[in-house]
């Protein structure tokens, strides 16, 4: 996906980069040393204590007991913005996904962000204009990386992904990003909660040809969607349209590769490369 690249400034971030350089400079220790005891990059370190980058869990808890396990940085983490590296139009649409209970996705253009290795999508800023800068390009990996967790963490929501061929085949990064994104997609494919299936080239028949498009269930069985371009998205709501939307995926579900036979085909173009 590509609505979520352009990274919004976050506040709680930055504020938490602080507490976490105050304690750290209060218990005597510099970057290099602390990034030892947490068994981080020192620039990892510094991306997070100037707010550019979302902390995960372990960093968060080899911090704690580093600095003393008072408990505060756990206290505090929990105050931190979820959304950062998202785009403002992307923002409605990332919240729905941590409620969902289905979630439904079609892409053309890039592999799914849900499904991206840290390599991709380094290697997808690298292409875009104008360039994205150094602390722009953290906290988009981060954000990318933290929704990824859905997957793993909402083992009761269905995720369900149809992706043209065509972006496995083009190779974005050289061999070596598109060798790790095929196994980082293969590890995904493995969860009971994930299905993916292949749109091959050589289909005759194609019922989404109007573009990507993503449809997501809610809790109280209502259905939503969500359209992008390159510089704006769009979240759909008339139950018409959506239910359109809904035909046209179902439809390209049919027409799509078995997810048996998509595995299969991962599987052979990893094995060739």
């Amino acid at each position: 996906m590509t609505g979520d690249w352009e990274p919004d400034p976050s506040d709680s971030l930055k504020t938490f980069g602080a507490f976490v350089q105050g304690l750290r400079e209060h218990a005597g220790f510099t970057r290099e040393e602390f990034a030892r005891l947490v068994r981080f990059s020192v620039h990892t370190v510094t991306s997070i204590e100037l707010g550019r980058r979302m902390p995960d869990s372990e960093f968060i808890e080899r911090a704690e007991a580093a600095l003393g396990n008072t408990g505060a940085l756990r206290r505090a983490a929990k105050h931190l913005s979820r959304q950062p590296g998202l785009a403002s139009w992307f923002r409605r649409w990332a919240s729905l996904e941590g409620q969902a209970v289905s979630l439904c996705t079609y892409e053309c253009r890039l592999v799914p962000g849900l499904l991206q290795s840290e390599a991709y999508v380094r290697a997808v800023c690298d292409n875009d204009i104008p360039p994205v800068p150094d602390d722009e390009l953290e906290a988009l990996v981060s954000a990318r990386m933290e929704r990824q967790k859905l997957l793993r963490e909402k083992p009761r929501t269905t995720f369900d992904f149809v992706i043209e061929e065509t972006l496995f085949v083009r190779r974005i990064g050289g061999v070596e990003v598109t060798r790790g994104l095929l196994d980082h997609v293969l590890a995904f494919c493995a969860l009971r909660n994930v299905t993916l299936q292949i749109m091959p080239l050589a289909s005759e028949h194609h019922a989404c040809l109007a573009g990507p498009l993503q449809l997501l269930e809610t809790p109280d069985g209502k259905w939503q969607a969500y359209a992008e371009g390159q510089e704006s998205g769009r979240l759909i709501t008339d139950r018409k349209e959506v239910s359109r939307l809904q035909m046209r995926y179902a439809r390209l579900r049919s027409q799509a590769l078995s997810p048996q036979d998509s595995v299969g085909l991962l599987e052979r173009m990893r094995g060739a490369l």
